[in-house]
């Protein structure tokens, strides 16, 4: 069912606040301040966790954990030198901002280790310490991307990639660390490698928790002839506001009036069985959404 939606109208909420000032000295220390807290948290997840058992995470921090395994040298020397052509090429490609936040990250991650590097690791158990030390490290590099930096070079490169190739950012992050993963096999062995894959997994998930939130929103659009019906009934029975959509039906150019509405994970059952009270033709059509900037309306209690 084809539907294309034209103007927005503010018939049941407010109006988008007016703009807001340029970036302050405060916010760019609370920035700063989180890039500063994830590296340590980044930083007592590889040292206590998975270096000791011979894990490694993906991209240069792999990298950076097997040349220092086998060199001898410290950790941070390769997190410093081999992320370096990443930053310039960053500079060049993709700003300023971006670069700075992840320079600073790296050179925090580097001097944590240092200091991390003679606890003693909490757990002999490789999968143990996978799971636990994935946890803790995707913790601190999901703080570090929340406030718009990176650990790793690589990934500097895949967005380079993303904008001159068909392969998307995770595309080109995964294909680079099958190698890396690889390579740890070689080394470590390959059950380490297996292992290393477990966290590489568990990294990636709690970055996702850290960036999006333990709670999934969903986004989702309802064509009703009973608009106001609906509208009325998701603001006082779901809690949840309403944005009334002035549309057309592709087909038969019928007026209609689509309703939008942004929802939790376990507001949906819900959420469909209100619209259906009101309307069981109504067709709904519902989109997970990753990030909400701005916007938000306070809920009301559900009845």
């Amino acid at each position: 069912m084809e539907e294309k939606a034209a103007a927005v109208s503010p018939k049941i909420f407010p109006a988008s606040s007016p703009k807001r000032p340029p970036r302050t000295l405060r916010s760019h220390f609370g920035k700063y301040l989180t890039i500063v807290v994830g590296a340590v948290i980044a930083a007592a997840g590889l040292e206590i966790f998975l270096i000791p058992n011979q894990i490694i995470d993906g991209g240069v921090v792999g990298v950076s954990i097997m040349m220092s395994a086998v060199t001898g040298m410290p950790l941070g020397v390769f997190l410093v030198g081999l992320n370096l052509p990443f930053l310039y090429i960053g500079y060049r490609q993709l700003g300023r901002s971006f670069v700075v936040a992840t320079a600073v990250a790296i050179l925090c991650l580097s001097l944590w280790s240092e200091v991390f590097a003679p606890v003693p690791r909490i757990t002999e158990d490789f999968f143990l310490a996978a799971i636990f030390g994935g946890i803790i490290d995707g913790i601190g590099v999901g703080l570090i991307m929340r406030a718009g930096g990176s650990l790793d070079g690589t990934e500097i490169v895949a967005i380079i990639l993303d904008r001159r190739t068909v392969f998307s950012v995770g595309e080109v992050v995964m294909f680079i660390n099958l190698f890396i993963l690889s390579a740890a096999g070689f080394l470590f062995g390959w059950d380490k490698a297996m292992y290393s894959l477990v966290a590489y997994f568990v990294i990636a998930k709690m970055i996702d928790v850290v960036l999006k939130g333990l709670d999934e929103s969903y986004a989702v659009m309802i064509v009703t002839h009973h608009n106001e019906e609906v509208a009325e009934a998701l603001l006082h029975r779901l809690g949840r506001g309403v944005t009334i959509l002035h549309g057309a039906g592709g087909y038969s150019g019928e007026d209609r009036e689509i309703l939008y509405s942004v929802v939790t994970r376990l507001e949906l059952g819900k959420l469909k069985e209100v619209i259906l009270e009101e309307d069981p033709e109504a067709f709904v059509t519902i989109h997970q959404i990753h990030d909400i900037v701005g916007g938000r309306v306070r809920k009301k209690a559900i009845h």
